[in-house]
């Protein structure tokens, strides 16, 4: 007779098939030990036991203090960013990569203060921050390979002082909402491509032949209409994927037949 598969190999399991399914993205949280506690109704060696398991397998990593988060194991190590509502942009991008298993590491190009502000168009509209603005352009790296060339463009009068603040490593948007009270209403976003080649001055990818990249620009718009924030990025197109949210609106009309 066949011994019972013990509890936390089943636990583990279900929690790799759905990291297999997709249920389960990479830098996704897995329940917790307190939430296996709950939905299995087991004790917290079982729950531990459980998520060690799915460590052990490589299917995901612990972060002390933060959790266990789903690793990237993707053949081409794609990532996947959403384009979507500010839950999906909150967090640090330093976070984002270490919760997937990369090593992330940012070089700064330019911290300067621009006391004429900045302009620029975005989703056809012209967009204006008064001076004085914060403008860093920085290098992104995920395993010393660049992902990302980011300019960021931030009001210095919601935000005054910002630039004394470590941004490397922690998130833009909780740091408006949490240290200087801005209600955030929304985020305007653009997705374009471009084609970078290896004698463009601009360029810092380091790449031998022309590669395509994504060029996303961006606004964040506080509750009364102000610009906080205006962003130009641009992401390796053989590295990243972009997921977009939408929910559908009604207009409560009922159809006629």
């Amino acid at each position: 007779m066949k011994r019972d598969i013990p509890k936390y190999k089943v636990i583990s399991e279900e929690i790799i098939q759905k990291i297999e399914s997709g249920e389960f993205q990479p830098g996704d949280k897995v329940p917790s030990e307190n939430e296996l506690i709950e939905m299995y109704c087991v004790s917290n060696t079982t729950a531990r036991k459980s998520l060690l398991e799915v460590e052990l397998q490589g299917w995901a990593k612990r972060i002390k203090g933060k959790g266990t988060f789903v690793l990237n194991r993707s053949e081409d190590r794609h990532l996947t960013r959403v384009l979507g509502p500010f839950h999906a942009v909150k967090e640090s991008f330093n976070d984002n990569l270490i919760r997937e298993g990369f090593t992330p590491k940012n070089i700064v190009l330019e911290k300067t203060i621009l006391e004429d502000g900045i302009s620029s168009n975005i989703n056809n509209h012209h967009y204006i921050i008064k001076g004085p603005v914060l403008k860093i352009h920085r290098l992104r790296y995920a395993d010393e390979v660049l992902l990302k060339d980011e300019t960021r463009y931030i009001s210095l009068t919601l935000c005054p002082k910002i630039n004394m603040y470590d941004l490397d490593n922690r998130s833009l948007i909780s740091m408006y909402e949490n240290i200087y009270n801005i209600k955030l209403k929304n985020v305007e976003r653009t997705l374009g491509n471009t084609i970078l080649t290896s004698f463009d001055p601009k360029n810092y990818f380091e790449n031998e032949i022309p590669m395509a990249v994504f060029v996303l620009d961006g606004a964040i718009f506080s509750d009364d209409g102000e610009i906080v924030e205006m962003e130009q990025s641009y992401y390796r197109g053989d590295k990243y994927k972009f997921s977009i949210i939408a929910k559908p609106q009604f207009s409560g009309e009922k159809h006629k037949s």
